[in-house]
């Protein structure tokens, strides 16, 4: 896991001295020095036109020889990478019978620079399995070619800005550069306050963009760029999808089968490693399915709290760990330790990930670099894929029960009229009545009842918090590459979602429900937000986060395990219990679902609430008349005073502020 960035000058661009160039490129590695403090290095081309640099979190071949960048023999393939590549000594083999020559003892670096040689870009990432973000120079045909994973797990960031690529692992890098604008991406911060985070490929910096999952994306040295998506998470095709023809045995050990083989395979390091454990099914079954691959007790890792302590799940941590005889380890953090930790929580996202489980990530992230690990596993994407949150199953029963009999029944200019109504009586809480006329709305647009597991504003409140408000475009630098628009480029967020889910309903037309919301947080929720918190957070105190969960086969795999098999009379996960059935306790099976929290809800209550709301109001952000301010003062009142639930649109603006203050004010 490490820090990677570069430079890219097209023909016609002027460039820089070699000299100049290679500290640029410093300036950049330097900047992430968290994502990789056990080295560096720096390459220009002799002409001067491109450069990589790197920053190197040991973990794989802890030799010198797999330093980077890293080049081929005759030094015409360059690559510059971030990630695991989980296959690489199956790929490296391959490659040997090709007739390439390994300079490294088992670096998964050195597999990129033959394999791209071997089989070029398109074919190469679809042999990966692993976690990457990379960037290959091309010498003998001048070309560039930029790379991220099918999930998402690794970020890489890039700007065109006068006509001259920059990117890197984290925007903190290409900022370093003063001649990058910091302005405001008007467009990106309306999507932001419905989905806590900006979709792909928009950042809410004009001008910085963001690869999003599963593309990849070439650079000529004319500077004209295309991307294309490799991969996306779609139901399998293939003869083991169909899941009619198997009995429910045969079901479940497919998925433990791939689930034991995806935890397996993220065990593959050279240095200590552990795992998050909140008790709930899904750590825990990462802890059982450690404890019967590893010949030593599992380093485990809970986090807690000290004032609010109704969210703490340490007994049931607690339980799993003597279970499994694990070297367990906890840390309990209060409203004080969190707030010490905001300015370097905003420095660190680069953009507001406006998750507050960021801030117990942090504490369990340390928690494990103190202890000398420098890999953990994490349970992301188990709820996604297999139904896990009880507002989903709301989402289901509200659509089998009225949204679809009424969109059915009702005319358009009907389902209009009444949604103009229902808008006027929405009140500023979410409470029922705020949830009919959002979806009164939403019907009357014909747009989809499901945008997000995490939806900060609804429409009827957006409308409230945003004043004489007229989003910039900021899509018109990579319209042309090749990206999928998919309703980016409307004011209505509820557009990108329904984006998302056409090209999916024309090939998968008989997906049911359940199917297409899960796709839909594969496109934006996944990636940019769970993923990028695990990211970014662990990666702030060195230390590299795997996911399990979200294997390519797996995920493939339950992509095509109908909503029937993963949810019975009602019960969440239904078909990932019965996997997991005799593996772990059934006391964790079948306790109610807490999820990792943190009691931002409390703290906003307290002295925290008082001191976020002077910020807020006080930011210049409010001063350019985009936000209601009157409107954002009545929520802190309303939540602080009278015991409406603002959290988290108070804490997605508190986020949004503080970040406007520390990178553009």
């Amino acid at each position: 896991m490490c820090g990677i960035a570069g430079i890219l000058f097209p023909n016609g661009q002027r460039s820089l001295s070699k000299e100049e160039f290679h500290s640029r490129l410093v300036e950049m590695a330097d900047a992430m020095e968290h994502r990789g403090p056990d080295g560096d290095g720096v390459w220009v081309a002799e002409n001067a036109r491109v450069g990589f640099s790197h920053r190197r979190l040991a973990i794989i071949d802890l030799s010198t020889d797999a330093a980077q960048p890293m080049r081929n023999q005759d030094g015409t393939v360059w690559v510059t990478f971030n990630g695991e590549i989980y296959n690489h000594l199956a790929l490296r083999r391959e490659l040997e019978l090709e007739g390439y020559t390994f300079s490294t003892d088992h670096s998964d670096t050195e597999v990129l620079v033959h394999g791209f040689l071997a089989w070029g870009v398109e074919k190469l990432v679809k042999r990966l399995d692993g976690m990457f973000a990379f960037a290959i120079w091309d010498v003998r045909n001048q070309r560039l070619w930029f790379a991220r994973d099918r999930i998402g797990i690794k970020p890489l960031y890039f700007t065109r800005i006068g006509g001259v690529y920059r990117f890197a692992s984290e925007i903190k890098a290409i900022l370093t550069d003063s001649s990058i604008p910091r302005e405001v991406n008007s467009h990106a911060l309306n999507h932001y306050l419905s989905f806590m985070v900006t979709p792909a490929p928009m950042t809410l910096f004009k001008g910085i963009y963001k690869l999003p999952a599963g593309h990849i994306m070439e650079v000529g040295i004319d500077g004209k760029a295309y991307a294309s998506r490799f991969w996306s998470a779609v139901p399998n095709k293939s003869p083991l999808a169909d899941f009619e023809s198997l009995n429910e045995e045969a079901l479940i050990s497919g998925i433990r089968e791939r689930l034991q083989s995806s935890v397996e395979k993220r065990m593959l390091s050279d240095v200590p490693f552990g795992v998050f454990l909140s008790g709930g099914i899904d750590s825990s079954a990462n802890v059982a399915f450690m404890s019967e691959i590893s010949n030593h007790p599992i380093e485990t890792f809970t986090v807690g709290f000290k004032d609010y302590t109704h969210l703490n799940e340490l007994d049931y941590a607690r339980q799993v760990a003597d279970k499994f005889s694990s070297n367990h380890h906890e840390v309990l953090i209060d409203s004080t330790d969190m707030q010490g930790y905001l300015t370097e929580l905003v420095h660190q996202q680069d953009e507001p990930i406006a998750d507050w489980v960021c801030v117990p990530l942090y504490f369990v992230s340390k928690l494990a670099k103190d202890n000398g690990i420098k890999v953990v596993q994490v349970g992301e994407g188990a709820d996604e894929q297999f139904c896990g949150y009880e507002s989903w199953i709301t989402y289901l029963k509200f659509y089998h029960n009225f949204w679809k009999p009424y969109t059915n029944i009702a005319p358009t200019s009907l389902r209009r009229l009444i949604a103009s109504v229902a808008q006027k009586w929405a009140p500023s809480t979410r409470g029922i009545r705020a949830q009919a006329a959002e979806a009164l709305v939403r019907s009357a647009r014909g747009q989809e009842l499901f945008w997000s597991g995490a939806n900060a504003f609804w429409n009827v409140h957006k409308e409230q918090v945003l004043d004489n408000f007229i989003p910039e475009s900021d899509l018109s630098d990579v319209a042309d590459m090749g990206f999928e628009i998919c309703g980016l480029d409307s004011i209505d967020s509820g557009d990108i979602v329904g984006g998302y889910l056409d090209s999916f309903d024309k090939e998968y037309p008989e997906s049911d429900f359940l199917t297409r919301m899960i796709h839909s947080e594969f496109r934006l929720r996944l990636p940019e937000l769970l993923l990028m918190r695990v990211d970014k957070i662990t990666m702030s105190t060195s230390v590299e986060g795997r996911v399990p969960f979200l294997d390519h086969a797996l995920v493939e795999y339950t992509m095509g395990i109908p909503m029937t098999e993963k949810i019975r009379s009602g019960e969440k996960k239904h078909v990932l219990k019965s996997a997991v059935n005799g593996l772990i306790p059934k006391e964790i099976i079948e306790r109610p679902k807490m999820g990792f929290s943190a009691p931002v809800a409390d703290w906003l209550r307290d002295d925290f609430g008082a001191e976020a709301e002077r910020k807020v109001l006080n930011s210049p952000l409010l001063n350019g008349g985009s936000l209601n301010k009157s409107y954002i003062k009545k929520l802190f009142t309303e939540h602080r005073v009278y015991g409406a639930d603002h959290a988290l649109q108070l804490w997605t603006l508190h986020n949004l502020t503080a970040w406007y203050d520390h990178w553009i004010a």
